[in-house]
């Protein structure tokens, strides 16, 4: 999820290229209402987001039956230390700088197949 939709397109087709299903949402809202219909493995969130930010997202995504252990990565261009205390205080697994590498959402990915098997 990230509000800058060319950001979120171009992640979404660098998985899809991968080979992931992906679904991709522009606001907090739509992320929400999202998940009531769609069950994801793996989360990328945006934390800088307007309205309702990534913080709030991920405590209610948390709160959601069958969510509770999606793994969620913070998407932001925010990296100091404060900041990833934060994410992994909001309860994310992974702290992300934009843009991401793609060998690190590989490695991602790559340890949820791990933790599935």
């Amino acid at each position: 999820m990230d509000d800058n939709q060319d950001a979120a397109d171009s992640l979404a087709m660098l998985l899809r290229l991968q080979g992931h299903e992906v679904r991709v949402a522009f606001s907090g809202v739509a992320a929400l209402e999202m998940t009531k219909t769609y069950t994801p493995d793996v989360v990328f969130l945006d934390i800088g987001m307007p309205g309702m930010d990534g913080y709030e997202v991920a405590g209610r995504r948390r709160q959601q039956p069958g969510l509770e252990n999606a793994v969620l990565a913070a998407l932001t261009g925010w990296g100091q230390k404060e900041d990833r205390r934060r994410t992994a205080e909001a309860g994310f697994n992974h702290h992300l700088v934009k843009p991401p590498e793609p060998k690190t959402l590989e490695g991602i990915l790559a340890d949820l197949k791990l933790r599935n098997k």
